[in-house]
């Protein structure tokens, strides 16, 4: 290996450098996103922004206002924060006024979750997904010099992304804190160093720890950092109230008049203020002939408060374990609102943008919400997408935010990256994508067809392409060419799906005598380490049933009458038997009335919560404008988060 200058204090490890001694680049991939569902946005402002263009998703063009005035809506994006910070730079490099982290320290924790089922409110672990897996193994595989790699390109596309009065605040515990610093020193500057706040989370140790031949480990830190040479700070203050008893114990004292007092030096005040502050009778003589500032106190309830100025140890806070259960979402990694309140507060000001990278639970955006800030947030789970999108919903009079991901761009991306990088020739590209997807599937690549590709046992396969969804007419293509083979059962592998294809294609093709399975290409054939390992599954499509009736003159309501769940292998056994119907599958379900082949725009939600398991099946009435046909497009989401979308037209 070439020989490295070192002229700088750094922290170094295996992989930092190129064999060539130059620094390693950070990955930057810049990608549209695809807006996939609006929140809270009402009709008219949807209507007023229509284009002429259809398809299954917007494209975020990222023309909007820094004010919900001007049209800005809060971002809760699924994906790798690698390539969604890559992708928000060209939009938001410079513009991003807070940035809170909190990602995995080693813990011992994974992105298993466990989530409850039904009314019961029976709990299952759900296991992670190989995506998720590849994720903790990328940050721990290779140990701590893995999760240094994995920060440091993060941290240097976050730098990119804070305004030049912006402020970042890492939160770790004792296993990482000095190397984070470090890694915070070389990306933002030493003198860029702000405060490591002590968050201690509780007083005493529970457990082993009390018992330990050390002392208890029961605090976190909070690292801040700034971007450039101005910031935003707002001091907290915090109230404390003491009987006669604890003040006069505390040294707090009474003049003549009976008010209470404190006293701190004279420090750096002149005589003429000491001149002042003794004629307004905030003085105090020490017996020696001190000078000393007498602060007032006032009594409240027979006791005396005094407010104090927060320092960088915060006592105050309770951990996860004591939040309201109103705030829980069992989230293994959560943090406590009120930690974050103050966070927020201190560095940002309203309308500012906060961002959160490793949202999780979604504790940030919803402090960041409640605060009146404008948010982004970004997580690879599912689950967490799902957490914070009805924690987001629980919030009285939440602005609108948009869901969104970076869709078939990262896949085609990722087809690019993979196949066309060994061979120029398109028809080879495309081969070498089809039969990768069929092997993942158990299939054998089938010759001389246009529309089937591959043949698995006695069915015969057709692979949805990487850009663009399966239509009604390409599986119509593969069951012509099925019968024209004699083959009798077909499969069909897509990434995304035209609107409105089922159930119609299924029926369509058992009448013609085909038996028809329609499997989704799971995300993690991205996933090398997944790909390698074996944990590729295709499950079939979920499915939808609704009825629709008539509720008036120009009224409809929806009932939700079932949901077929395609993973029901994945509940222990113990567990599944206790299912009694198919709605305790379903964590959430929501309604578009006037689909426009654009973005899923919620008009009407239903889902559980932790403390209120019931859900209701059936919809309230909706009012239309007009007569005129529409598209009623009804999400379910299942209880392990993951989203079935279904159009049903209707005539108004």
């Amino acid at each position: 290996m070439a020989k490295i200058e070192v002229n700088k204090v750094e922290l170094v490890w295996p992989g930092k450098y190129n064999d060539d001694g130059t620094l390693k680049e950070v990955p930057r991939v810049r990608l549209p996103f695809q807006v996939i569902e609006t929140v809270n946005e009402s009709r008219g402002s949807r209507e007023a922004k229509k284009t002429k263009g259809v398809g299954l998703f917007d494209v975020y063009d990222g023309k909007e206002g820094d004010t919900f005035e001007d049209g800005w809506k809060n971002k809760l994006i699924w994906g790798d924060n690698l390539l969604v910070m890559g992708s928000l730079l060209e939009k938001f490099a410079g513009k991003i006024d807070l940035i809170y982290i909190d990602p995995p320290f080693a813990t011992g924790a994974d992105f298993s979750f466990t989530t409850e089922i039904g009314e019961s409110g029976e709990e299952i672990t759900k296991a992670p997904s190989a995506i998720e897996e590849k994720a903790y193994h990328d940050t721990w595989g290779a140990g701590i010099e893995s999760f240094l790699a994995m920060l440091r390109d993060r941290l240097v596309l976050m730098r990119e992304l804070l305004s030049q009065t912006g402020i970042i605040v890492i939160h770790c515990d004792w296993r990482m804190a000095h190397r984070v610093r470090m890694l915070l020193d070389e990306c933002f500057g030493i003198d860029a160093f702000l405060n490591s706040v002590v968050w201690v989370y509780g007083e005493s140790a529970r457990g082993a720890k009390a018992v330990a031949s050390q002392f208890p480990r029961n605090h976190d830190d909070l690292l801040c950092y700034r971007s450039g040479d101005g910031w935003t700070f707002n001091g907290d203050f915090v109230t404390r109230a003491f009987s006669i008893e604890e003040a006069r114990q505390r040294g707090f004292r009474q003049d003549g008049e009976g008010r209470w007092f404190k006293t701190a030096p004279r420090g750096d005040y002149t005589d003429e203020s000491i001149a002042r502050l003794e004629a307004e009778g905030r003085i105090h003589k020490t017996r020696t002939g001190g000078i000393r500032i007498k602060y007032f106190l006032p009594v409240e309830g027979g006791k005396v408060v005094e407010r104090v100025p927060v320092g960088d140890s915060w006592v105050d806070i309770a951990d996860a374990m004591h939040m309201p259960e109103a705030e829980q979402t069992g989230y293994a990694t959560q943090k406590p609102e009120p930690l974050l309140t103050r966070v927020i507060r201190a560095f940002s000001d309203e309308d500012a943008l906060v961002a959160d990278f490793f949202c999780g639970s979604g504790t940030t955006l919803a402090a960041a919400e409640k605060l009146d800030r404008r948010w982004i947030g970004c997580d690879l789970g599912r689950w967490a997408m799902h957490v914070t999108r009805k924690r987001m919903l629980g919030i009285e009079d939440c602005k609108p935010f948009e869901v969104l991901n970076l869709g078939k761009y990262e896949r085609t991306y990722w087809a690019g990256v993979t196949f066309a990088a060994r061979k120029s020739d398109e028809e080879l590209t495309i081969y070498e994508y089809l039969a990768f997807i069929l092997k993942l599937y158990g299939a054998q690549p089938l010759s001389g067809t246009q529309h089937l590709h591959g043949k698995k046992g006695k069915a015969v396969v057709h692979v949805g392409a990487v850009d663009t969804p399966v239509t009604i007419d390409e599986v119509n293509g593969a069951i012509e060419e099925c019968l024209a083979v004699k083959q009798k059962e077909l499969h069909i592998l897509g990434w995304e799906w035209e609107m409105g294809m089922t159930p119609y294609i299924v029926d369509e093709a058992r009448r013609r005598d085909v038996k028809l399975l329609l499997l989704a290409i799971p995300h993690e054939v991205m996933e090398e380490q997944a790909v390698e390992k074996g944990d590729v599954r295709f499950f079939e499509l979920a499915h939808v049933e609704v009825s629709i009736k008539k509720a008036g003159e120009r009224k409809l309501q929806v009932k939700l009458t079932d949901f077929a769940f395609p993973y029901a292998d994945l509940i222990p056994e113990d567990v599944r038997d206790k299912i009694t119907k198919w709605s305790d599958y379903v964590d959430y379900w929501a309604i578009d009335w006037d689909f426009q082949n654009d973005t899923f725009m919620q008009g009407w939600v239903a889902y559980r919560t932790r403390k209120d398991r019931a859900l209701s099946l059936e919809s309230d009435v909706h009012e239309y404008e007009r007569h005129a046909p529409a598209n009623v497009m009804v999400k379910v989401v299942d209880i392990f988060g993951n989203d079935t979308t279904q159009v049903f037209p209707v005539e108004v």
